[in-house]
């Protein structure tokens, strides 16, 4: 059955991630709306989310590692502590999104818009960050050791006691970005 016509798509992802995913494969789904749906703690491992409209959905202390978010709407999104771990964010709009507390390591966020987003306190160890924008994001406390932030957009983000040590930071762009007491790539702290 496509998932368009499913009287909720959010049951068959609660229920069944297998036949999620497969509906998801098989069939042209088109746009999937689970916007403002609450998956709080639920277990999507490996789900397949791609171009799917979660606009102000409840992922907090979900399980989406593994999981393609690619092309997503998450703006407004909820996703305190959970762990996307391995997830690909590519593209994904998740303006004004809740990451905080969340486990993104070896996510790829490439070209993702995470403008106004809270990170904070967001592990983001090895995460591909590179070319997303980052413009006005709370990023207080954030782990990104070794992070890819090539071309990343961090104009007016909030950055305090964030740790960046290895990070690649090169043609990013940090003007007005708060720097107080963040450990840089090189493992110095900034003034």
């Amino acid at each position: 059955m496509a998932l368009t016509s499913q009287a909720n798509p959010a049951d068959l992802l609660r229920s069944d991630l297998v036949a999620w995913n497969s509906s998801r494969t098989v069939h042209d789904s088109g746009s999937v709306s689970l916007a403002d749906t609450d998956l709080t703690g639920t277990n999507l491992a490996g789900a397949n989310l791609a171009g799917v409209d979660l606009t102000g959905a409840d992922l907090s202390g979900a399980d989406l590692t593994d999981a393609t978010l690619s092309g997503a709407n998450l703006t407004s999104a909820e996703f305190v502590g959970a762990d996307l771990a391995r997830a690909d964010l590519t593209g994904a709009v998740a303006h004004d999104a809740n990451f905080t507390g969340a486990f993104l390591t070896r996510a790829d966020l490439r070209d993702a818009d995470l403008t106004m987003a809270y990170l904070t306190s967001t592990f983001l160890g090895h995460a591909n960050l590179a070319a997303a924008d980052l413009s006005g994001a709370y990023m207080t406390g954030a782990y990104l050791g070794d992070a890819d932030l090539t071309g990343a957009i961090l104009i007016g983000t909030y950055l305090g006691k964030a740790n960046l040590t290895g990070a690649n930071i090169t043609a990013a762009v940090l003007d007005g970005a708060d720097l107080t007491d963040v450990t840089m790539p090189d493992g110095t702290v900034a003034d």
